[in-house]
């Protein structure tokens, strides 16, 4: 399944891709769910449902990773954070307060409204919350514009 707009996911499965995503590699379902304060039987659940999107791996007893079409669609989560949080942070928010609040609403930002956010703030490569990697959908219609010339948290 491609993603098409950025928002196939509930809000709880976005953060869980965005945890892996973040962490790398496989990750056991127990340290999962001691991340999110949540039963490991919550959490093999959501694996299951996720597995069969065909966004990551499960491997019994051994972990769970990103599939490549996990990692694509996971990337595009961390950059839509990161996107929303520096938008916060410009408007006056700290940065922690920053990253809770886009927590509570990013799962609700199409791809596209990302994408033209990215474009107007001039492909920032910093956020509030790391790096800022961009991909295919906000560098097109950019012809002539200096990748990562301008933005950060700062800015």
């Amino acid at each position: 399944m491609t993603p098409v707009d950025g928002l196939e996911l509930a809000p709880r499965k976005v953060a869980f891709l965005r945890f892996l995503s973040e962490r790398g590699g496989s990750v056991r379902t127990t340290e999962i769910a001691a991340h999110f304060g949540v039963d490991p039987s919550t959490i093999t659940k959501i694996i299951g449902e996720l597995a069969e999107t065909g966004y990551l791996h499960h491997t019994p007893y051994y972990g769970v990773s990103l599939t490549d079409e996990g990692k694509k669609y996971a990337g595009f989560l961390v950059k839509r954070h990161r996107i929303l949080s520096l938008l916060l942070v410009r408007n006056g928010l700290s940065c922690e307060d920053a990253c809770r609040e886009v927590s509570r609403f990013e799962s609700f930002i199409s791809r596209n409204a990302i994408d033209t956010m990215c474009r107007a703030m001039g492909h920032p490569q910093q956020g509030a919350c790391g790096e800022i990697t961009h991909d295919d959908g906000c560098m097109a219609d950019n012809a002539g514009h200096e990748h990562g010339k301008k933005g950060s948290v700062r800015s």
